[in-house]
């Protein structure tokens, strides 16, 4: 049986590629210590100092993005070494970033991209991103020009189009399907917990929102839950109030029904639990369900992500009159950019949709 692409626009897998190696020479040895060891060094003083600071929201930074600002120093780190290149991060100027993310960019971003010829996977403009405070950590704290203050500097745009996002209306039903239809008759703690957890993403929860869910958070008698924002407190006043469909209500009641039979239902205030009696549900978990209910339902798991939901909800109530206010409230989005970036994939077939709907106008 041939499987099928959940999304609402096919697409094509991107070639894959071997990245290639390079000889390592040995490196120079900066001040009792070799560059392998002062750029590592390096690398620890900005997570510490990423740590002690806010935002520019004046929030603290998450353990994620401080991470992945640590990953993009350790890509250019590892260029360094393969390149032969002496001295910690101070060495690098414009030239040589100019050269890293040229590199970057043909070794990681063309051969992902749909058509083969790069520039639409975006992942040197994150990775240009993700490298900037290091750089600003650098000008503080020793005294190194910023390349990134220089016009010379190559700068790698977001991708003009991306790969399609939006899940199909058939591609959710079947899923739905697969996991017990919402049937009354179907008992057992994994299914039922599955089909509760694939409403509930339809209803727009990013996967750390859906993750942080609580029994409390659940009102089920105004049919809508709350949502507690990622970066505060979870007394915070701005907790978003998301109301559910009719069928995700009844879902969620057989949900608990069945979490109460759960050896750790008493002993955690999380929502969702795991299989076997183990413990809180963690992202690695819901990422393996769904692609497995995906590939239950008969189609190819590579296409769809916890995350393909929110562009699918966002499309929805955009193909549905739903306001951009209403939607960004919902959602607490602060920026219209992000309401013209979720569903975007689709914009052009709900505009041509809404002006088909007006029938004649003259």
């Amino acid at each position: 049986m041939t499987s099928r692409t959940p999304l609402r626009s096919a697409l094509r897998k991107p070639q894959s590629s071997t990245e290639p190696t390079q000889p390592t020479a040995p490196l120079r040895v900066v001040d009792g210590r070799s560059a392998t060891d002062a750029r590592t060094a390096m690398l620890d003083e900005l997570d510490l100092h990423l740590s002690t600071i806010t935002n520019r929201y004046g929030r603290p930074f998450q353990r994620k993005t401080i991470n992945a600002y640590k990953f993009a120093g350790v890509a250019l780190h590892n260029w360094m070494t393969e390149s032969s290149m002496e001295g910690d991060f101070t060495a690098c100027d414009v030239a040589t970033l100019n050269r890293f993310f040229r590199w970057y960019y043909q070794v990681h971003d063309v051969p992902k991209s749909q058509d083969g010829k790069g520039g639409y996977t975006g992942g040197t403009n994150t990775l240009q991103r993700n490298l900037r405070p290091l750089f600003i950590y650098l000008a503080e704290e020793y005294d190194h020009p910023s390349p990134y203050d220089s016009p010379k500097l190559h700068r790698y745009t977001a991708p003009p189009i991306g790969k399609p996002k939006t899940l199909s209306e058939e591609f959710v039903t079947d899923v739905l399907k697969v996991t017990g239809n919402g049937s009354p008759k179907v008992r057992d703690f994994q299914t039922v917990r599955d089909h509760a957890i694939v409403r509930v993403l339809t209803e727009g929860l990013r996967a750390e929102e859906l993750l942080n869910l609580r029994v409390e958070d659940l009102d089920l008698t105004r049919h809508t839950l709350v949502v507690i924002p990622l970066k505060m407190d979870r007394n915070s006043v701005d907790g978003r109030t998301i109301p559910l469909q009719p069928k995700t209500v009844k879902a969620l009641v057989r949900y608990l029904r069945v979490r109460s039979t759960h050896a750790m239902a008493n002993s955690t205030p999380f929502l969702w639990l795991g299989t076997r009696n183990r413990g809180p549900l963690q992202y690695r978990g819901l990422y393996v369900m769904v692609k497995k209910r995906a590939k239950d339902a008969d189609y190819d798991p590579a296409q769809v992500a916890p995350h393909s939901f929110c562009h699918t909800w966002a499309d929805d109530l955009k193909a549905a009159g739903v306001s951009g206010e209403h939607i960004m409230a919902i959602r607490g989005w602060k920026s219209p950019a992000m309401l013209r970036r979720y569903g975007a994939d689709m914009a052009s077939t709900r505009a041509v949709n809404a002006v088909q709907g007006l029938g004649d106008r003259y």
